[in-house]
């Protein structure tokens, strides 16, 4: 039997090292991919055959993406496109049934294109998606058209909605934690969910009703497939009347919209402005919302406000931001409140 003669290992040949890519170079991938998934589609819900230089964009999309034994690179990236503006309209369409409501389908649909188009997701939720809607709306009227404060209108109440939805809330104080505070130096810290509005139009019973025929948010995508589908509670016309002044916040885990009398939302907004209690009184009679006020009266308003937490203690540290679910609750419970959505 012969030995095998031994192997000499430096004699191998040696694997060509692969080239490392460099942070750069995966930033600049990570980029290029960013805005290829995040292009708008076509009016037939394609992916845009052309890049943003007008060349085509198979040929930019083969550079990076490889293709399959099914699939060539552009289909294969068409399914993120697709699925990302899909995800991002539902959500949308959902978020905001009113501003639908009272834009209508084509309108809104429009809407809802251009500014995801300009203000894309910058969040890893969903839930922010509308948070510069308003700000879109005021910076593109001609959008909207004859509609314009309407629409801003319902677009503050529907992202007040979310606000109050699922924002953080801290520990909150009681009226027994007030009644030996010095009005000159106390002030007052308010839960980040709640939101004063100033309305031009009456758009809180409307809202509650769109929002229970419309259900909550769904995990499926189904934005595309019900798009054209008429709103059962389209609005029609709308008459300005007297402005209106809400509260909007949240209770045992429901979302209410709480009106206001003009006096009861100057003061609150003097308080959330950092003013004491006593120049907040100041402020309120100053503005022509209230000529005097009775001391009987305010305990009873402070009481309310208290009862549902809308106070908390100033410096604490936000608590992290959970999901709720919208709980149907006794309305005689709660002082003077619309019913929960």
């Amino acid at each position: 039997m012969k030995r095998s003669k031994p192997t000499d290992l430096s004699t191998r040949p040696k694997p060509s090292p692969s080239k490392r890519q460099t942070v750069a170079e995966l930033q600049d991938l990570q980029r290029l991919m960013a805005k290829a998934v995040m292009r708008p589609l076509t009016p037939a819900a394609k992916m845009n055959p052309r890049w943003t230089d007008g060349t085509p964009a198979r040929n930019v999309v083969a550079s990076f993406i490889k293709p399959n034994d099914r699939l060539t690179s552009f289909e294969r990236l068409q399914l993120y496109n697709r699925q990302y503006w899909f995800r991002l309209l539902d959500c949308f369409y959902e978020d905001y049934p009113g501003l639908r409501a009272v834009l209508g389908d084509r309108k809104f649909s429009r809407v809802a294109q251009e500014y995801l188009s300009e203000c894309p997701s910058v969040s890893f939720t969903m839930r922010n998606l509308g948070q510069f809607l308003v700000r879109f709306i005021e910076a593109h009227p001609k959008l909207v058209a004859s509609e314009n404060q309407l629409a801003l209108d319902m677009a503050r109440l529907e992202w007040a909605h979310i606000e109050a939805f699922d924002n953080a809330a801290k520990t909150p104080i009681t009226a027994d934690d007030m009644l030996d505070a010095n009005p000159q130096t106390l002030r007052l810290q308010f839960q980040p969910y709640l939101t004063l509005l100033r309305l031009n139009y009456p758009l809180d019973d409307f809202l509650i009703a769109v929002r229970r025929g419309q259900g909550l948010r769904h995990e499926a995508s189904n934005a595309m497939e019900n798009q054209r589908k008429r709103l059962p509670n389209k609005l029609k016309s709308f008459q300005r009347t007297n402005i209106i002044y809400l509260a909007v916040h949240r209770h045992r885990n429901s979302v209410f919209y709480k009106r206001l009398r003009p006096d009861q939302f100057a003061l609150l907004t003097a308080l959330r402005q950092g003013a004491s209690l006593e120049k907040a009184f100041a402020k309120a009679v100053e503005s022509g919302s209230a000529a005097r006020f009775q001391p009987r009266q305010i305990t009873k308003w402070f009481q309310d406000w208290s009862a549902l937490g809308w106070f908390c203690h100033r410096g604490e540290a936000t608590s992290k931001r959970k999901p709720l679910s919208l709980s149907k609750s006794n309305p005689q419970q709660h002082p003077n409140r619309k019913k929960p959505l």
